[in-house]
C-alpha cells in the first residue's frame, strides 16, 4: 500500500489503509487542528529530527483499561509511603523535556523533538493535553503525558529520574482518571513496562469501535490539577 503525503488541509486517510508496520502518511504540520483529528480517528505522530513528519495507526493496539490496572504490592506499600508525591498539570513542559531526554533501550536519540515539544504544550495550554508528575523532596523525579479526548487518554510518554517514579504517577492517574470518567487509556504500542501495569493488545478494528463510542462522552479539559484534586 502506498503512504499517502498529507495536504495542506487537516485530513486523513483511512486507518486501513496503513502499511503492516503501521505507517499511514507523510508531512503536514503539528497544529492543533490537525492532533486533534489524529487522535480522533486512531493515528499519532511518531518521528525523529532527521525525518519528516511521519503518521501511524499500527495494529495491533496497545490499550489499558482502568479497572484491569494491575498494581503490585510493593508498588502499594510505595504509594502508601508517601515517597512520592503526585502532582497534575503543574509543570507539563518540564515533564515532556524529561522525556525527550530519557535514554530509550535501542534508541539513538529521541522522537519528541523540539517541534513536538511546542506542539504538545500547545495542546496543554488548550486543556487538551497533560501532565502527571511524582515529585520526591520538592524536585521532579518522574512523570508522564498525554492527550484527553471524550472518554479516552492518549498516553504519549514517560520518564524517571528516581526508581518507581514514573509508575507511581502513572498508577494514581489511571486510578484518577477512573473516578472521573475516563474509560480507556491508549498506549499505542507494546511495552514489557505497560503490560506489568494490565496493558494488553487489541485489534485496530476493535481500539477504532472503542474511540468512535468513546469520542460521543464530554472531554474532561482544563486544568487537571484542580478537577482530578476534586475527584
Amino acid at each position: 500500500m502506498p503512504v499517502y503525503s498529507l495536504p495542506d488541509l487537516a485530513v486523513f486517510p483511512p486507518v486501513e489503509l496503513s502499511e503492516p508496520d503501521g505507517l499511514l502518511a507523510i508531512g503536514g504540520d503539528l497544529s492543533i487542528e490537525r492532533l486533534i483529528e489524529a487522535y480522533t480517528h486512531g493515528i499519532f505522530p511518531w518521528y525523529s529530527d532527521d525525518m519528516p513528519i511521519l503518521w501511524w495507526s499500527p495494529d495491533p493496539r496497545f490499550i489499558l483499561y482502568p479497572d484491569r490496572l494491575h498494581v503490585s504490592r510493593r508498588m502499594e506499600r510505595i504509594l502508601r509511603s508517601g515517597e512520592f508525591e503526585i502532582r497534575f498539570d503543574t509543570a507539563f513542559r518540564d515533564v515532556i523535556t524529561g522525556c525527550s531526554e530519557a535514554p530509550r533501550e535501542g534508541q539513538d536519540g529521541t522522537w519528541i523533538v523540539a517541534e513536538m515539544i511546542e506542539a504538545y504544550v500547545s495542546l496543554h495550554e488548550q486543556g487538551i493535553a497533560h501532565s502527571a508528575e511524582a515529585w520526591k523532596d520538592g524536585k521532579l523525579a518522574g512523570g508522564l503525558y498525554g492527550v484527553s479526548l471524550g472518554g479516552m487518554f492518549f498516553g504519549e510518554s514517560m520518564f524517571a529520574r528516581v526508581s518507581n517514579a514514573s509508575k507511581a504517577a502513572f498508577i494514581t492517574l489511571v486510578r484518577k482518571m477512573k473516578e472521573a470518567g475516563i474509560h480507556f487509556i491508549d498506549s499505542q504500542l507494546h511495552t514489557d513496562h505497560l503490560e506489568s501495569l494490565g496493558a494488553e493488545n487489541m485489534t485496530r478494528k476493535e481500539y477504532m469501535d472503542i474511540l468512535n463510542r468513546e469520542l460521543d462522552f464530554p472531554t474532561l479539559q482544563g486544568d487537571w490539577g484542580e478537577m482530578l484534586a476534586m475527584k
